[in-house]
């Protein structure tokens, strides 16, 4: 079976709240979001990740301290995880033009959310979707 997240189209587990976003429908799970696409998923993933840093959560220690909070996770190893897997450092400064680093990010707190690699495709296409990070060349 597909884990919780991946069946609501919802790799990162964003919980529910008053923010809709864009591809968010009705879904049966009580405690989660549900979109109709893994890539909508995503994309709200991103949008959130673009709000955090314009509030200063510009590492992936203060962004994964705020979405994964030690009152609720083992937040110092989901930290060391996704640093591992991104291969971006923990305290390494992000930009809005930073949109390389932040698809490496998401697909390595979908990992750690879901306990299987992102499907690297549906991470790309969510980004697409957004327009609050970009990649610079």
């Amino acid at each position: 079976m597909k884990p919780r997240g991946l069946r609501n189209n919802n790799p990162l587990n964003i919980r529910h709240s008053a923010d809709r976003f864009q591809g968010e429908i009705e879904g049966n799970d009580t405690g989660f979001k549900t979109f109709s696409s893994e890539s909508y998923g995503y994309r709200a993933a991103f949008v959130i990740l673009a709000t955090y840093l314009s509030r200063g959560c510009n590492t992936i220690e203060k962004i994964i301290t705020r979405w994964a909070p030690p009152a609720e996770n083992n937040t110092e190893c989901y930290i060391a995880n996704v640093e591992k897997w991104s291969g971006i450092p923990r305290n390494k400064t992000l930009t809005s033009a930073d949109g390389a680093a932040y698809q490496r990010i998401v697909a390595a707190m979908s990992r750690v959310e879901n306990g299987i690699p992102a499907d690297t495709r549906q991470i790309e296409a969510g980004f697409a979707l957004q327009h609050k990070l970009r990649i610079t060349r």
